[in-house]
């Protein structure tokens, strides 16, 4: 599949747009990795599958170039694959999918090459790498104590979540690893390992492995498998960068900031929603909850096996040649074994080792390797182990072993800290609407109140808060109840088990979906309440799980401040946050808000919400801390961390930051160390900036500016309104032109596409309706309704001609990091979409006349908003500001024009009713490969 002949000419079209090529020399080395992996992917097609494969393939990639230089009609390359044999459809989309993820090995190397070539040159620290925050911070001259009250209890938290279309098997997961290590070799001019095999024979066994392994389970994927592929990346990157970087930071903030008392608890610290979150998905019950905890402490343990035994076969030292301190000799004491009489470091490794193999037997459903009994007593909190392990550091660093100290040891005591026995922390999540149901159940069987549905507001919260106050249950082990209360019942009862074994932070939030009222809140703690997380026998009720709201839609977004300023006006929830040393988390959700109201409308509702809610924490005096429900994809939130986080409000970070990380996004951030330690870095960099320097920079310009978002805001959710909820016949053509009935039908993913079995739109979950869009190419929630804002915002008649009007948004565009990023945000989704190929897929609309009736529109707003973005920033090119993305679309997007072509191929087949497995596995596959090309499908 190696490129043949030249195909970067200086102007190629994207989208409507035509481009320059991003330079040649800079980028030729990219160029070569992806001919290599290419070269090696063709002959491994050709030795494998035959010439008549291989032929295919390469006629259909050839095609596609032609396709992008305008030599060749679209509709002739499509024929190409009209009435394909089946088994041979299936290996030329698996030749493309693989294509892709080895393209995205050589982008990624290419982007370790690019830093390291920005590093040697001398030039100053790239903007989102903490050596250029650091240097930031230290010119702003800012005040220590500011500093520190600034950053107590900083927290940044990437929150892993489970996605269709992350599915990979372990095996691909490891064998592109594996790649990617030999890519690297090469990167710094090796020819071979270390072992002295050929680096090129070894890219060639490891690609026919791959080739040879299915992508793609041929079972539905059950949750199980969606925790143990979230625990891989403890595995791959996160178990050895966390605690690294952790340490990093804090050293650098103590020499920035000396006697600010920073980061007593690690900044860093990851969470899981996989195996807690069941809003919408019946497959999560109390069993799925033990075996997510239960996985997550036995990764985390299993590591400090391997880490100990490592250390108990490093730190050899003899007592005939070493000093220790009394209290290792005292820890020492506690191993009888002969055999380590005169290695006193080793025996206390062993002791602590037998400590945490009799913890493991106590909190573990599973035992992991390398156990050591040695009869003796568990380790009952992780603070018990790390004060064994600071026993050894301190016994190093006073005899003259610092450097000791510092190596694994060091990074051994930071893993604890950090992951304790929980690994990370599991949320709860559920809708408001069966909290409703339950607590209703709950109170007419206590006899509390018969129908709680039915009363208003007011006396729900009345009701709700002094249920709150009382000791009492509200049922015992005898009630009568229905299959949804024992349910709900028995899974918080397992996160209540999970926080006794593996400690407060092993679950600790209780988030609230559609989160739209007091009382929603309120049943979340009755619930809490009734499984012993919310002790109200003290002074005052404490729970160690928070209780977080999660505002969703527009009009929620709109009124999360004032339901966050009812619910702090109730003594007994206010009591329970001051318990909670007085933060307060809220959720803020991307996806359905988006989903709601629009691309435009949404990034506006949240920053106004934001504003709002900072400004009532200000008010009632408590810390605020906001989680961003973020996807891959614009139209969930997604985009450039570094860049998103900047552009929150002012107050909005205030050191604390939570952000969801799914789908394809997870792999490219977290899949191997280096890559997961540089985004790991920009989001620490841009939480420190946010929270310690002024970013917004409007000043007294703020609220003229934010009249103007108000404005085109709510033109931007008309237009959007007028298509997606007021058109006739809109839902019916999203389903005949995307695949979002074959997401829902065939085995992708563990949760079904809806809440409830409706075909409304609001109905329909986020991720299905993203991941829909983009799969068809047109990538709608990423910008429909802001082409038509800005140009009727433009032309609106009033004192400001239309220049002036421009001239205000220009403005905005070069002040201000928020309209930056959103018009930024939308340029990538307008470069990856296609209209043409979304003509194809609207084909498979019967409906003539709905057909124009949609897709006419579509197009029309896409040709408005390309045009409007270049108006507004200045730029033909699209992609102006993101030369990675640039390179990527040029060098590579071409190869999904077959994915796309054969799913339309297939899904016509398959709805004419063709009951072919294979047919069913080919429009899986082509999900799964233009998922992995796109990198943020949804």
């Amino acid at each position: 599949m190696a490129e043949n002949g030249r195909v970067d000419t200086v102007l190629e079209p994207i989208g409507s747009v035509r481009r320059t090529s991003v330079g040649r020399e800079a980028t030729e080395p990219m160029r070569e990795d992806i001919r290599l992996l290419g070269a090696i992917l063709g002959d491994t097609v050709r030795e494998q599958n035959g010439e008549v494969v291989f032929d295919l393939v390469e006629r259909a990639r050839v095609g596609s170039f032609q396709v992008r230089r305008s030599e060749l009609d679209r509709t002739d390359l499509a024929r190409l694959f009209t009435g394909i044999d089946i088994h041979l459809a299936i290996p030329v989309i698996r030749a493309f999918t693989h294509f892709a993820l080895l393209a995205n090995v050589a982008e990624d190397i290419h982007r370790e090459r690019r830093r390291a070539v920005h590093v040697a040159s001398g030039e100053p620290p790239q903007d989102s790498s903490l050596a250029a925050t650091y240097g930031k911070l230290a010119d702003a001259a800012l005040d220590v104590d500011a500093v520190g009250q600034a950053l107590r209890g900083a927290l940044v938290s990437p929150v892993i979540t489970a996605h269709p279309t992350e599915t990979r098997r372990r095996t691909v997961f490891d064998t592109q690893h594996r790649i990617t290590e030999l890519m690297r070799l090469r990167l710094h001019g090796q020819t071979s390992t270390a072992d002295g095999r050929d680096i090129e024979t070894e890219l060639r066994r490891h690609i026919l492995t791959l080739w040879q392994t299915a992508l793609v389970r041929l079972s539905r994927l059950k949750i199980s498998d969606e925790i143990e592929t979230g625990l891989r990346y403890y595995q791959a990157a996160f178990l050895e960068v966390i605690p690294k970087v952790n340490a990093e930071v804090r050293t650098a903030l103590e020499t920035l900031f000396p006697g600010a008392g920073l980061l007593a608890e690690p900044i860093l610290r990851p969470g899981s929603w996989i195996g807690g979150d069941r809003d919408g998905n019946p497959n999560v019950n109390a069993d799925i909850v033990r075996l997510a905890t239960g996985r997550a402490a036995h990764t985390a343990i299993a590591h400090y096996f391997g880490e100990l035994t490592a250390l108990e076969q490093e730190l050899s030292m003899s007592a005939r040649l070493v000093h220790v301190s009394e209290e290792l000799l005292g820890l020492t004491a506690l191993c009888t074994e002969p055999a380590r009489a005169d290695e006193p470091y080793r025996r206390a490794l062993r002791v602590i080792h037998a400590r945490l193999t009799a913890t493991a037997a106590a909190i573990l459903d599973e035992q992991p390797g390398e156990v050591l009994d040695l009869g003796l007593p568990p380790y009952v909190t992780p603070a018990e182990l790390l004060a064994d392990l600071d026993v050894v550091d301190a016994s190093l660093r006073a005899n003259g072993s610092a450097v000791l100290a510092d190596d694994r040891l060091s990074r051994l005591r930071e893993a604890v800290r950090v992951f304790g026995f929980h690994l990370s922390g599991l949320d709860m999540r559920q809708n408001s609407e069966v909290h409703e149901q339950v607590i209703a159940e709950l109170l007419a069987w206590a006899g509390v109140h018969p129908d709680y549905a039915s009363l208003p507001e007011d006396e729900r919260v009345a009701l709700l808060s002094a249920e709150i106050a009382t000791r009492r249950p509200l049922i015992g082990e005898g009630a009568e109840l229905s299959e949804l209360a024992r349910k709900e019942l028995g899974i918080v009862a397992a996160a209540a088990r999970a926080v006794k074994i593996l400690g407060p932070q092993a679950v600790p939030n209780y988030i609230i979906s559609m989160c739209q009222s007091v009382s929603d809140m309120l049943e979340a703690a009755v619930l809490l309440k009734e499984a012993g997380l919310l002790d109200v026998s003290g002074e005052y009720p404490y729970a160690p799980v928070g209780i977080v709201p999660l505002f969703e839609t527009i009009d929620d977004l709109q009124r999360g401040s004032g339901i966050l300023e009812a619910v702090l006006d109730l003594p007994v929830y206010r009591a329970m946050v001051s318990a909670r040393d007085d933060h307060q988390e809220i959720m803020l959700g991307y996806s359905d808000s988006n989903k709601d109201g629009g691309y435009l409308a949404a990034n506006w509702a949240l920053y106004r919400a934001e504003l709002d809610l900072v400004e009532s924490a200000r008010k009632t005096g408590i810390r605020l801390r906001l989680f961003h429900g973020r996807g891959g994809t614009v139209g969930r939130g997604g985009g450039p961390s570094y860049d998103a986080i900047l552009a929150q409000p002012p107050g909005a970070v205030n050191g604390s930051l939570r952000i969801t990380e799914q789908g394809e996004v997870i792999a490219a951030k977290y899949a191997e160390p280096r890559i997961a330690h540089r985004n790991l870095e920009t989001l620490l960099a841009a939480t420190l900036e946010s929270t310690l320097l002024d970013v917004e920079g409007l000043g007294e310009a703020a609220e003229p500016a934010y009249q103007v978002l108000d404005d085109l805001a709510a033109r931007a959710q008309r237009a959007y309104a007028e298509l997606v909820h007021e058109t006739p016949g809109f839902v019916e053509y999203f389903k005949a032109s995307t695949p979002v009935s074959e997401i829902g039908a065939l085995n992708i993913g563990s949760r079904p596409t809806s809440r409830k079995p409706t075909t409304a739109i609001s109905d329909l979950r986020a991720i299905p309706w993203v991941l829909a869009w983009s799969q068809s190419r047109v990538m709608l929630p990423g910008w429909y309704g802001t082409g038509t804002a800005f140009e009727e915002f433009i032309t609106a008649k009033g004192p400001q001609d239309e220049k002036q009007r421009l001239e205000v948004l220009q403005d905005l565009y070069e002040r201000w990091p928020f309209f930056r990023t959103v018009l930024s945000n939308m340029a990538q989704v307008l470069a990856k979409s296609d209209m043409g190929l979304a003509a194809r897929y609207s084909e498979l609309v019967q409906d003539e006349a709905l057909r124009a009736r949609v897709f006419d529109k579509i197009l029309a707003e896409h040709d408005r908003t390309i045009r409007m973005h270049r108006l507004i920033t200045g730029q033909d090119d699209l992609l102006a500001d993101n030369p990675a993305l640039a390179r990527s679309v040029f060098n590579r997007f071409p190869y999904l024009e077959p994915l796309n072509h054969l799913q339309v191929e297939l899904l016509r087949r398959h709805r004419a009713g063709d009951t072919d497995e294979l047919v069913q596995r080919g429009i899986l596959l082509t999900m799964s490969g233009l998922a992995t090309a796109l990198r943020n499908s949804g």
